[in-house]
């Protein structure tokens, strides 16, 4: 059993959106896959992905990012998933517009989300695929840009960065964070910029 968390913030008013990248991925990934994501609990919305090597949960927390802790935990509690089988995909403000970086293990990074689940799990030893957004304008409020939406300039690169990203969480799933970090860690650094195909960011799934 495997958990596949994306961080956002639920409801309309904050599709699109920077900060809501993860809840893009999982989107994606419940499209790709023909599923449905169904309410769990009054935590979260959840869909099931059944496959041969064992079952894959996509998650998207609906208690607001600063609390997306509460729904992990109470899912690897109810479906006994151990911190290995864990997948955290969010917003990076540090990275720029696009990069993607995997990690095993590491500290929130100002994401509120990540802060959240490091401090419900008591530990920060679970993998995360991180989408960068930007900083923008340094001298604006970090939390303005992060609910803010992608340029016209920037949608291309995000396009074909949230396709990379489904398609990064797909390799975890059959074959670990490491594979993961020396397929799309490195294909990013030599890239440096993406081309468009797939969906783009903020669109109905």
């Amino acid at each position: 059993m495997k958990l596949v968390v994306g961080l956002g913030n639920p409801g309309g008013r904050y599709r699109g959106t920077r900060h809501n990248v993860g809840f893009e991925v999982v989107d994606a990934l419940v499209a790709r896959h023909a599923l449905k994501l169904q309410p769990w609990k009054a935590l979260a919305d959840t869909a099931e992905w059944r496959r041969p090597e064992g079952r894959v949960w996509f998650v998207k927390p609906t208690t607001f990012m600063n609390l997306s802790g509460e729904a992990v935990v109470a899912l690897m509690g109810f479906y006994k998933v151990e911190l290995a089988d864990v997948l955290v995909v969010c917003d990076d403000v540090n990275l720029p517009v696009g990069r993607l970086r995997a990690r095993p293990e590491g500290s929130d990074g100002g994401n509120n989300g990540l802060a959240s689940i490091i401090t419900s799990l008591g530990t920060n030893g679970f993998s995360r695929i991180r989408i960068g957004v930007g900083r923008g304008d340094p001298q604006r409020d970090l939390a303005d840009h992060v609910l803010s939406r992608f340029t016209p300039e920037e949608l291309p690169v995000m396009t074909a960065s949230l396709e990379r990203a489904v398609e990064a969480v797909e390799v975890w799933v059959s074959e670990g964070i490491a594979r993961v970090m020396n397929s799309f860690n490195r294909a990013d650094e030599k890239s440096g910029s993406t081309e468009p195909r797939g969906f783009s960011p903020g669109e109905s799934k």
